[in-house]
């Protein structure tokens, strides 16, 4: 599936700004980039793609003078260089631009375009007259319309993010990286950064874009690369490649096999025939959510399915409450669950299991006892007393139900293996009697044979009568383990796979935005 450019001029003979030569990166000896060749020219935008975990943080760090590779080169103008920083790729025409502004919200859009450069008369004091009167020129050679005295924290998120490229610009930036600048942005917005960016890429900047709203790449980029566990999996002109392969080398998935059917041997299904009990309609959340709904009967694994930036996560949490809607009820058989509370949501029978284990999961310091009794102290306690007994016999349990190795319930839960860990996080949830199990990628960053563990009990818990609702990544995880997969694309609901419809092939037809038509069987294409 591979494959790559190795051109070094675009068709206008400029050549290439910035690139790395395999280039290798590890942490704790896992490995975040393996091999990298990437290559920006002067006057391209050029599309950095791939799931999470796919590398593309780690190579803009890298670019930017973050991180230092472990082995490989990078160039910047022909010359080899090594930042040790990022002031020091800024300095030599390095910006980057990330979804979170890093500006300074009291100070005006003069002052923080012109942050820690500002020009000074001849007293060395800040010379506000000429750098408001340079800013402003700046702003309008861009196309942005804005009073450069006003304090930046009182403009629009859009607005903040014209002010950062603007200050690219004024370190006169060779090379833009815009780190999902667009996540937050309105579409009128956009449609002015896209402005602001074809200006830049028309004066011969290089810029790097990385955004999980496919339709943008298409609309704003020259080139992609598409990154797949750590590796390079193509490069190549936008033009020539369609949605669905592209996702197709996101996902490590081979057309060919798509082309061939995709079904997949699903097995029996779980009862359907109750009514749900957990009921969530119309949820709404600014810039993330439009109209999700949701319905879970007892007994039935009900995935979701999307790419990156899809949904799926802001779903689960706004369901959970940890995530504030602005519209839309939650219901668990029949009752409405109080908008914007865990609590309430955990009282009322849900519960959630987190995408990241190690952030929002597990307490490394604390034993696997105390990380799988977290959930259920205020019930096993009285006038302030925990009763230990119940909790070492709930514990005990729970440890043989889920055969979590450890060598007692003692043992830091920071010694155990990413699957026990796992394991410890399943039971904590359990020991609530939860009546909806969210479950955010429970077998991401687990072996096989924990994952295989994982998936059996996510099966046994559903045929006890246990709604659950499951997000993966992996397309066969949902088509194999779930009863219905409901697929969401830019936060909205674009389809429910139940039955026959459920393949891999439809899955993949739906994720690449055209979930009407089915995905020809003879080409690959869509028909």
């Amino acid at each position: 599936m591979s494959s790559s450019s190795s051109d070094t001029t675009s068709g206008d003979g400029v050549g290439v700004v910035l690139e790395t030569e395999v280039i290798t990166k590890s942490f704790g000896g896992v490995h975040a980039l393996r091999g990298v060749d990437f290559r920006l020219r002067g006057g391209e935008i050029h599309a950095l793609v791939g799931e999470n975990g796919a590398g593309k943080s780690t190579l803009i760090k890298v670019l930017t003078g973050v991180h230092s590779p472990d082995s490989g080169t990078v160039r910047f103008a022909g010359e080899p260089v090594a930042f040790a920083r990022p002031a020091d790729a800024q300095r030599a025409g390095i910006s980057t631009i990330y979804q979170e502004v890093n500006l300074v919200p009291l100070l005006s859009v003069a002052r923080n375009i012109f942050l820690g450069r500002e020009p000074r008369n001849r007293f060395g004091l800040i010379d506000l007259a000429r750098m408001n009167r340079e800013a402003a020129a700046l702003v309008e050679s861009l196309g942005i319309e804005i009073d450069v005295r006003a304090d930046l924290g009182r403009l629009g998120l859009g607005v903040q993010q014209m002010v950062a490229l603007a200050r690219a610009m004024s370190v006169d930036a060779r090379v833009v990286i815009m780190d999902e600048p667009t996540s937050s942005l309105e579409a009128k917005e956009v449609a002015t950064l896209f402005g602001v960016a074809r200006t830049l890429r028309d004066r011969g900047v290089g810029l790097v874009f990385v955004s999980h709203r496919l339709d943008e790449l298409w609309e704003l980029c020259d080139r992609v690369t598409i990154l797949r566990d750590g590796r390079q999996v193509h490069t190549g002109a936008m033009a020539d490649l369609d949605r669905l392969t592209l996702i197709a080398h996101m996902l490590g998935r081979d057309l060919e096999e798509v082309r061939r059917g995709g079904a997949t041997d699903f097995g029996e299904t779980h009862r359907q025939d109750r009514e749900p009990v957990l009921v969530a309609a119309g949820i709404e959340v600014r810039g993330k959510l439009q109209d999700v709904g949701l319905a879970v009967r007892p007994g039935e694994v009900v995935g979701l399915g999307g790419l990156l930036g899809s949904g799926r996560t802001e779903t689960v949490q706004a369901v959970y409450g940890a995530l504030p809607r602005q519209a839309g009820t939650v219901r668990i058989e029949g009752s409405p669950v109080r908008t914007n509370s865990v609590g309430h949501a955990l009282r009322a029978g849900i519960a959630l299991l987190s995408e990241d284990r190690k952030a929002e999961g597990i307490i490394p310091e604390l034993s696997v006892r105390d990380n799988i009794a977290l959930a259920v102290l205020p019930r096993f306690s009285r006038l302030g007393l925990v009763s230990e007994s119940r909790i070492d016999a709930l514990v005990a349990t729970f440890m043989a139900r889920l055969h979590i190795k450890a060598s007692s319930p003692a043992q830091p839960v920071r010694e155990l293996s990413g699957g026990n860990q796992q394991k410890v996080l399943i039971a904590r949830w359990l020991c609530t009697e939860p009546k909806v199990f969210l479950l955010d990628e429970p077998t991401r960053g687990i072996d096989v044979g924990a994952k295989s563990e994982v998936q059996s009990l996510i099966d046994e818990l559903a045929e006890q009568g246990l709604a659950v609702v499951l997000i993966s990544s992996e397309m066969d995880e949902l088509v194999e383990g779930a009863d219905r997969v409901v697929v969401l694309r830019d936060g909205a609901v674009t389809r429910e796979l139940s039955g026959e419809q459920r393949t891999s092939a439809a899955l993949l037809a739906a994720l690449a935005g055209d979930p009407e038509r089915p995905v020809d069987e003879t080409t690959g294409g869509q028909g």
